[in-house]
């Protein structure tokens, strides 16, 4: 799959013309990959539960999508505000909280 354009500072990428915010390019590649596969999980739980319609565990999902989200730097305090080790902390937390 090829890489989305991204704008000329690299803090997001262009899909389909809308600005997205850029996951931070600082997390090491195996802590990403795990990030970005707990992410793929709770989306499907969170369609999952839509179509069983289960209120509860949809909340569940959605709160685990914000919290990999946030952890990849898409989220919260942009990631180029931050400091390397307030950044690691990020990343690190988003592992330990949905592992």
């Amino acid at each position: 799959m090829a890489e989305p354009e991204r704008t000329p500072d690299g803090r997001f990428v262009v899909i389909d013309g809308r600005r997205w915010r850029a996951t931070d390019p600082d997390i090491p590649e195996e802590a990403a990959a795990r990030l970005r596969s707990l992410l793929m999980r709770a989306r499907r739980d969170v369609g999952a539960a839509r179509r069983a319609q289960d209120s509860e565990a949809e909340r569940d999902a959605r709160a685990r999508v914000h919290a990999a989200k946030v952890a990849l730097g898409e989220r919260g305090t942009p990631w180029w505000e931050q400091d390397r080790a307030e950044r690691r902390q990020r990343w690190q937390h988003g592992l330990d909280t949905l592992n």
